[in-house]
């Protein structure tokens, strides 16, 4: 089975992105204002709040678990459990993330600063990942049945 490019790419984009989140958690207040957390969650890792590196952690986990569903799909690692529907799912989420910016430059352009745009053009290239390598291996991603 020919490997698919497509969603490795989309998972080692995943997989830095969950390395990131973690060096956030390092870096502390300052990383969480330059990466766009807002002033809210610096303020509360600068008093020593747990609440910024649990919530940034568990985003380091789900961005990790959407790696290893695209490391799945590429044939790298066994097939995990609903395997299409998460890599739609992926996908949507993504993609969804990265137009999210176009109704708050119609309703509220003032809000929009350099890092939505960024962030938003590199979910942009995630989901696109996602959704590409999704769409060119569907048939390879079909279960395999029983007796077949």
């Amino acid at each position: 089975m020919a490997r698919n490019t497509w969603l490795i790419a989309g998972g080692i984009l995943s997989a830095a992105a969950a390395v990131l989140h973690l060096g956030v958690i390092v870096g502390g207040p300052d990383w969480y204002r330059f990466f766009g957390a807002g002033e809210a969650m610096a303020r509360a890792a600068e008093r020593g709040s747990a609440m910024p590196a649990l919530i940034t952690f568990g985003i380091a986990v789900i961005l990790a678990v959407w790696a290893l569903y695209a490391f799945s799909g590429a044939g790298l690692i066994r097939r995990l459990p609903l395997l299409r529907t998460a890599l739609i799912l992926i996908s949507a989420v993504y993609l969804l993330r990265a137009v999210a910016l176009l109704p708050a430059l119609i309703v509220r352009p003032e809000i929009i600063d350099t890092f939505a745009v960024v962030s938003s053009a590199v979910v942009l290239v995630y989901g696109l990942a996602y959704l590409i390598g999704t769409w060119t291996g569907w048939r390879a991603l079909t279960p395999a049945r029983a007796g077949r």
